[in-house]
């Protein structure tokens, strides 16, 4: 039912293209999460039968853990003991990484 009401407003705004004064406004979903923490753990997995590396981050917010699964070797994004922020697209069997921006640089 919901595909042929956005069909039909579909046709209705291309018939209405030529008109001239038609202005469709939104936002669009960026398709990514975002996450900020202390990096606790970081470690690599390999798995042997479906060949995917993944990287598993454990980030510390307000002492609860948050564990982070993403593709790849990502360890060189996430330094310990630094507070970042990560944003990324959440898939299965992993994430992938947009984006690791260190927030604050914690002396040990």
């Amino acid at each position: 039912m919901n595909r042929l009401v956005l069909l039909a407003v579909f046709a209705v705004l291309l018939s209405c293209v030529a008109c001239g004064d038609i202005f469709v406004r939104g936002a669009i979903n960026p398709g990514f999460q975002s996450t900020s923490g202390t990096v606790s753990v970081v470690q690599l997995s390999a798995s042997s039968g479906s060949g995917v590396t993944i990287t598993i981050i454990t980030l510390m917010e307000n002492k609860a853990a948050s564990t982070l699964n993403f593709c790849g070797d990502q360890r060189m994004l996430f330094p310990l003991e630094q507070q970042v922020q990560v944003n990324f697209r959440p898939g299965s069997p992993c994430a992938s990484v947009v984006a690791v921006n260190v927030i604050a640089v914690m002396q040990g």
